[in-house]
């Protein structure tokens, strides 16, 4: 349980790291760092698939963020002279929604079972009728193709649009 508010402290550095910095590359590499941390927090809570999912998409959307920055970003060093606005109110939003997502995760961390205990009871199921409503002998394959089929349709559909927007970015300007 430790390293889930480990990761929780990780995810909320890394965030308020990605919004207060001026390295839009620094930034993008910081919102990687809370997805990666989310994909972490998905294998200790026991959903493997779930966190290959999160890996490849946040690889995908830190590529794509990267490329669209360095084609994107221009080293004028004019730009934003003069506009120094210090401002109490971001650091007391931060504050605020910090303390909000800390007491929200406090609650649902408690709820989490300790691990190591089976909770699942759909499992139990899935293991004594997988073979018998499916006719799989890869219990594996048929939990993931039968009883969830639309859930891994899902995910093939985000990988998919992932790429395809990677793809997009990376192109060829004015390719004919």
């Amino acid at each position: 349980m430790l390293e889930l508010y480990l990761l929780i402290v990780a995810m909320l550095a890394a965030a308020i790291v990605a919004v207060e910095i001026r390295d839009l590359l620094a930034s993008a590499v910081a919102l990687g760092i809370v997805g990666f941390s989310v994909a972490i927090m998905f294998i200790l809570v026991q959903a493997p698939d779930l966190a290959i999912v999160q890996i490849v998409v946040e690889i995908l959307t830190v590529v794509f963020f990267a490329a669209t920055i360095l084609r994107t970003t221009h080293t004028d060093e004019t730009i934003g002279k003069g506009l120094k606005t210090e401002s109490i109110f971001p650091t007391i939003t931060y504050f605020i929604f910090a303390t909000l997502f800390t007491v929200l995760v406090s609650y649902a961390l408690r709820e989490l079972p300790q691990f190591g205990n089976p909770v699942m009871k759909v499992a139990n199921y899935y293991i004594a009728n997988g073979l018998i409503d499916t006719g799989a002998a890869n219990i594996v394959a048929a939990i993931i193709l039968d009883y969830r089929g639309y859930d891994t349709f899902g995910e093939a559909v985000v990988l998919f649009t992932s790429v395809i927007g990677v793809l997009t970015i990376l192109r060829e300007v004015g390719r004919k």
